[in-house]
């Protein structure tokens, strides 16, 4: 399958409904209005949108803090319709571009154990999982998995084979 081309872009209020839908249709505990205002009005968390080129259709969205270091992913969504197209690959990629920016070297997600197709996602982006976080899901009682990614800090690494 082809990958969709996308353009990753700064989250603006008039994305929120967008956002909003996408966000419903895919978890069973979606965020709500208030749950974005409030996160992305803290000066250290960013929300982007994926839309859908040239259409300029939102199909994906992302909200992440920065930390000393790292960025934290909070929220991570593709709109059902357009998943395993690469579009999470392309949001998941312009945060690597910008953990090279900023001197950051990791990005953290936390994934409910019930979410295997997250989990599978996040491993095929070169994030592995470093801890298990009991109980982390209280709506549901569920353990989260905390994944990593750690930027690769060398320049010149070669194999000897």
């Amino acid at each position: 399958m082809s990958k969709l081309p996308v353009r990753v872009r700064w989250l603006i209020r008039s994305d929120m409904l967008d956002v909003s839908m996408i966000e419903h249709a895919s978890f069973e505990f979606p965020w709500c209005h208030e749950d974005f205002l409030g996160c992305l009005r803290q000066r250290n968390c960013i929300g982007m949108v994926a839309q859908r080129l040239p259409q300029l259709q939102t199909v994906g969205f992302m909200i992440y803090e920065l930390h000393r270091g790292r960025l934290d992913l909070l929220n991570f969504a593709v709109e059902p319709d357009f998943r395993r197209m690469g579009v999470g690959s392309q949001m998941v990629a312009r945060l690597v571009d910008k953990l090279r920016q900023q001197q950051r070297t990791e990005i953290s997600a936390t994934v409910r154990e019930t979410n295997v197709d997250a989990q599978l996602f996040f491993r095929s982006q070169g994030f592995r999982v470093v801890d298990q976080i009991p109980d982390h899901y209280e709506e549901v009682d569920e353990d989260g998995y905390l994944f990593l990614y750690r930027a690769v800090t060398s320049h010149h690494s070669h194999s000897v084979g």
